[in-house]
């Protein structure tokens, strides 16, 4: 009850925040986002622009845990998982105070959730979460950047937005690590402590989640009476 209350206070504050303390919203920034959405990059701080599709990346990472997290779940984790894709953790927050622990996965994986377990699909995020990385931290300009998180309320709110996701993984991670039966607490530290990579290297290296064929198991059952 307490984690579900830390949730809920912490979603509130966020929306305080954002609403009433983060600093003013700036004539153009209805044109940059549009901009950004449509890839018209021509002028706009690399920082910015990587911060803004790293913000894409963050709500595949978290699908891939939540998903699965959902299937056992009283509320689907679905909606939240769509929405966040335009407001990051501020989508989140209301799912981690609503769900209830659950190390289990039962069911078959449909082909979605076969994309989402793939190794393949943790190494093409890594890829791509290091070139934004490297595009934004080695041509971003970071004067105009930090000049720009102190007056924008875009800017400002969609930084706090990157540092909270990369705060609020370790809640779906346990549970994810025992639905796979990895228990080394070392795994969820590296990855809880490490932002954005840790994530990233955990679904690269993560154990897939075994398929359940309802099929196959009658004729074990026979077989074994044998």
């Amino acid at each position: 009850m307490v984690r579900k209350i830390g949730f809920g206070l912490l979603w509130i504050g966020m929306i305080t925040y954002a609403s009433f303390i983060a600093p003013p919203n700036q004539p153009d920034t209805f044109e940059l986002i549009k901009n950004l959405s449509l890839g018209n990059l021509e002028g706009i701080n690399p920082l910015i622009v990587a911060l803004f599709y790293i913000m894409g990346v963050w709500p595949m990472i978290y699908s891939c845990l939540l998903f699965f997290d959902g299937r056992g779940q009283k509320v689907p984790a679905w909606p939240f998982a769509a929405v966040s894709f335009g407001v990051g953790a501020f989508s989140l927050l209301p799912y981690l105070a609503l769900r209830e622990a659950n190390p289990n996965f039962s069911g078959e994986k449909n082909a979605f959730l076969k994309l989402l377990d793939s190794r393949i699909t943790g190494i093409f995020l890594t890829l791509a979460a290091a070139g934004l990385v490297a595009y934004g931290v080695f041509t971003g300009n970071w004067v105009d950047f930090i000049q720009q998180w102190q007056t924008s309320k875009f800017i400002h709110v969609m930084s706090l937005d990157f540092c909270l996701l990369c705060l609020l993984f370790p809640a779906l991670l346990g549970d994810d690590m025992a639905r796979r039966d990895i228990k080394n607490p070392l795994v969820f530290w590296a990855v809880a402590l490490i932002p954005l990579f840790g994530p990233l290297v955990y679904l690269c290296l993560r154990t897939p989640l075994p398929v359940t064929n309802p099929e196959a198991q009658p004729e074990a059952i026979t077989s074994s009476t044998h």
